[in-house]
């Protein structure tokens, strides 16, 4: 490898940004992202996007419409799905380790898993700026990337099983760290793949990018998570896919991870052998260089969040969701802990996906205007009641139970009570979406509008994970039938068992953090809530970055 091959780009900046149970909130921020350019001159950037790369795959470029890019929006559309399947995986294991019962504080160890797509500006300058500039800007990362992905799955797929059923439970922490690893890898290939799409289609056809982000990550994630947990139910597969019951289902976690990651291996190589990123030809404009480097890249975000206005902007957005939490992270592994079956809950986000579609259409009707927060501020109560609801769902799911499962009458409630709160929930994403559209600088819109992002995303996860860890601690035991025996930890609780006694939950924990959760929840909405409505009525050079003036 000669020096020259190895380029120090310019200031690869952030186009999109990332971040489970009922599907949680942080899935949806991942998904949901913007391609925008963050230079002043972004016609001719443009331009030039389009005419310096991968124009040998546009050889039909004349015809209108997408049919002569068909290729390149198939493969967008491969590579999110492929990003979305490790993901879905992750979603999967809390609900397993769940049906192992572990603690809330293994849980809560476990949800770190789904940080790296919320932290990815940390290092997403860089996997803009080094790159082999022959062998091509996005490929450099996204085929090593994606081969570690393959070959972290074809380790778990000989691991996984030992590492659910090790003596003692679940080794939490190794999972932990491998699926924290498979997040940080997809969520590193969710940069290239961000950033290649914007060259890979041409100028009319770019923005069929975000179409190819949405659908594909949701795609993958159906196929890692709703999907996978239906077939290795023995349960779903006895009941819906055969005519002989048996003890397993259809696929095991090991088989799973093992396909795909053989599918991993395969297509990545098939990629980086067939698939050019750069053009070579003569006469062709090159994709224009950026004209800063990744230490300015970092200093502007610095810069920005510095400034009065963002600074309070991203304080309320990191404490807006804690009257959430308990009902977002926790409420899932509830019903699963009361005997509700795993896939039959993952298959409730089969019948959404049509409201997911419709709600952000109709609700930017009212968030187009100049005060898109609005909607945020008066879709917040309803929500904190939604979470009072989840409580009393929880609550009332054991009494319901009969011998063959639940009734249809039940999952007819959960799915109606999921229905309302994803009204709420979308309706104060799509408000805060809009609005960081609407302050976003437009000369660095790309880096304004990810950090922003950043900060909303962080701002779901730190308190899901905080309210898994206090599920257990609030949680109040009682050993009956054990006299002197108590359940304050789990060696007492394993004493009282040898006893002869069994310990009792006198006070679930869940039940104290849904109300202290909604109670802090309204106090946010009456005295925070409020300064987060008057932000709007700040004049736009108190969003400028002062470092562009």
């Amino acid at each position: 490898m000669e020096p020259s091959d190895v380029v120090t780009h310019k200031n690869g900046r952030q186009r999109k940004l990332a971040g489970a149970t009922l599907p949680n909130e942080n899935m949806r921020y991942m998904n949901r992202g913007e391609v925008s350019a963050s230079e002043p001159d972004i016609e001719e950037e443009a331009e030039d996007l389009i005419t310096g790369s991968d124009s040998e795959d546009r050889r039909h470029r004349g015809q209108p419409g997408i049919r002569g890019e068909l290729g390149n929006v198939s493969l967008l559309l491969f590579l999110y799905v492929l990003q979305g399947i490790p993901l879905g995986l992750a979603g999967s294991i809390p609900l397993i380790l769940q049906s192992k019962s572990v603690s809330y504080k293994d849980q809560a160890f476990f949800s770190f898993v789904f940080w790296p797509f919320s932290l990815k500006l940390l290092w997403a300058p860089l996997v803009d700026a080094l790159y082999f500039s022959r062998f091509g800007r996005r490929k450099s990362w996204l085929v090593p990337t994606q081969y570690l992905l393959g070959l972290f799955m074809l380790y778990l797929s000989v691991t996984v099983n030992s590492l659910l059923q090790s003596e003692g439970g679940p080794d939490v922490l190794t999972l932990t760290a491998v699926f924290f690893m498979l997040a940080f890898l997809a969520a590193t290939q969710d940069i290239a793949v961000d950033g290649w799409a914007l060259t890979m289609l041409s100028r009319e056809n770019v923005g069929y990018a975000s179409t190819c982000n949405s659908v594909g990550q949701t795609a993958g994630y159906f196929l890692g998570n709703v999907l996978f947990l239906a077939l290795e139910s023995a349960d779903f597969c006895n009941k819906y896919l055969r005519t002989e019951p048996k003890d397993t289902g259809i696929v095991t976690l090991s088989d799973f991870l093992f396909f795909w990651g053989v599918v991993f291996l395969v297509s990545t190589t098939l990629v980086a052998i067939f698939k050019r990123e750069n053009n070579q030809g003569k006469g062709k404009r090159r994709v224009q260089e950026e004209t800063q480097g990744v230490t300015e890249t970092y200093k502007l975000l610095f810069s920005i969040i510095k400034m009065p206005t963002v600074f309070t902007f991203c304080v309320l957005l990191l404490t807006a969701k804690i009257g959430f939490s308990a009902a977002d992270a926790v409420t899932g592994l509830k019903l699963v802990e009361a005997g509700v079956p795993k896939a039959q809950l993952a298959l409730l986000a089969v019948p959404m996906v049509p409201l997911q579609i419709l709600l952000p259409v109709v609700i930017s009707k009212y968030t187009a205007g100049p005060r898109p927060l609005d909607v945020f501020y008066k879709a917040f109560p309803f929500r904190l009641l939604i979470g009072l609801e989840y409580a009393l769902l929880v609550w009332w799911t054991p009494n319901v139970k009969q011998e063959g499962g639940f009734p249809v009458s039940y999952y007819t409630v959960v799915l109606l009570s999921y229905a309302v709160h994803q009204v709420a929930l979308y309706s104060m994403y799509v408000a805060c979406m809009a609005f960081h559209a609407k302050v976003s600088d437009p000369l660095i819109g790309g880096t304004y509008m990810t950090l922003l992002n950043t900060v909303t995303n962080l701002g779901g996860n730190w308190p899901s994970t905080v309210a898994l860890w206090m599920v257990d601690p609030l949680t109040s035991k009682e050993c009956q039938g054990a006299v002197g025996q108590t359940c304050g930890s789990p060696e007492e609780a394993g004493l009282c068992v040898k006893e002869g006694g069994a310990c009792v939950t006198t006070l679930d924990g869940y039940y104290v953090e849904s109300v202290v959760c909604v109670v802090i929840g309204l106090a946010w909405w009456v005295w925070l809530g409020k300064k987060m409505r008057r932000l709007q009525e700040e004049s736009p050079a108190a969003w400028r970055c002062r470092i562009n003036q």
